[in-house]
């Protein structure tokens, strides 16, 4: 049956028709608009088709086998658009049924958590001061590591560190310890009581075997300064107990983060340095003296970041014990 004789046009006078007419007349028209309505329903239809429900287009990514069932055909045809129709519909019952494997699959490894679990410990690099470098001779860092900073109270190992601060001011600390075995045998392994009967003559002979270690006033004042030591452990029963006095016998903790923190010099260890040249002690400056407050623990001055930190830590019942002394 034909548009024109399907469409009953309405009884209307002429001039009401006439305002819907063009050239090719009036059925003409309705006939362009007829087919115009058609066309936009097949490409709307065509829009459809072509693009999927946001569901439908999961299961093409994560799975390319699905392709299969949503094949598009023609769109010219009614049958084509309801088996497109079913095609996405199966599409999204398809896509609930194999995201979730998708997703276990891609899905990263959940390791539980709780007390039960013990925690792996990270291995890495060891963190020292800032002037313990990678490159750092192995004596200087064995140094650091099991000798400065350790608070001591042998009156033998403190003479010692003292005579090691006093030879800073010619040496550097990798110098002194890779003659370190030179300077206990001219020193006697560090014994003031035997230090302080050497002669000028004992003294510089010793000091003539190879190159000289010190300059002749650095070996006379520490000379004088074994003597001097004798007197202080005569009136304070120790070395140590003289040295701890100024700190209230307990060491003091610094916290500083960077290397150049760290002072050369505290008005602490210019009230002990002033106390020292008053008894008679030589070349014990307010530099030697901070230096040898820190190789010999009075101070800990390694780095926060530094694993001799805390290690370093005086413990509290050493302090008990003091207190209790002195009490």
């Amino acid at each position: 049956m034909s548009i024109a004789t399907e469409i009953q046009l309405p009884t209307k006078s002429v001039k009401d028709a006439r305002k819907i007419l063009d050239q090719d007349g009036n059925g003409a028209r309705i006939q362009e608009k007829t087919a115009t309505k058609q066309g936009k329903k097949q490409s709307a239809n065509m829009k459809k088709q072509r693009k999927p429900p946001a569901r439908a287009m999961v299961p093409e990514i994560l799975d390319p086998s699905l392709r299969k069932n949503a094949s598009v055909e023609s769109p010219n045809s009614s049958d084509s658009h309801s088996s497109s129709l079913s095609a996405a519909s199966a599409s999204r019952r398809s896509s609930r049924a194999r995201v979730k494997p998708n997703r276990a699959i891609n899905s990263v490894k959940v390791v539980p958590c709780g007390p039960e679990t013990a925690i792996p410990i990270i291995s890495g690099p060891i963190k020292r001061c800032d002037w313990i470098t990678p490159h750092s001779d192995p004596l200087y860092r064995s140094f650091h590591d099991e000798e400065w900073g350790i608070p001591t109270r042998s009156d033998r190992k403190l003479f010692e560190f003292l005579v090691l601060s006093v030879a800073l001011a010619e040496h550097t600390w990798l110098s002194i310890l890779s003659k370190r075995d030179a300077f206990r045998e001219l020193f006697d392994d560090f014994n003031p009581s035997s230090i302080a009967n050497f002669s000028e003559e004992t003294l510089l002979s010793r000091n003539t075997h190879g190159p000289a270690l010190l300059s002749e006033p650095k070996l006379r004042a520490i000379v004088e300064n074994a003597k001097q030591m004798l007197k202080i452990q005569d009136e304070f029963g120790s070395f140590s107990n003289y040295c701890r006095r100024f700190l209230n016998h307990r060491p003091t903790l610094n916290g500083f983060r960077y290397a150049h923190q760290v002072p050369v010099k505290t008005p602490k260890a210019e009230f002990i340095s002033k106390d020292l040249m008053r008894r008679g002690f030589r070349c014990a400056g307010p530099t030697v003296v901070y230096s040898f407050m820190q190789v010999s623990g009075m101070v800990n001055d390694h780095l926060i970041t530094c694993f001799r930190y805390e290690q370093c830590r005086p413990n509290p019942k050493e302090f008990e014990e003091v207190d209790k002394h002195l009490s």
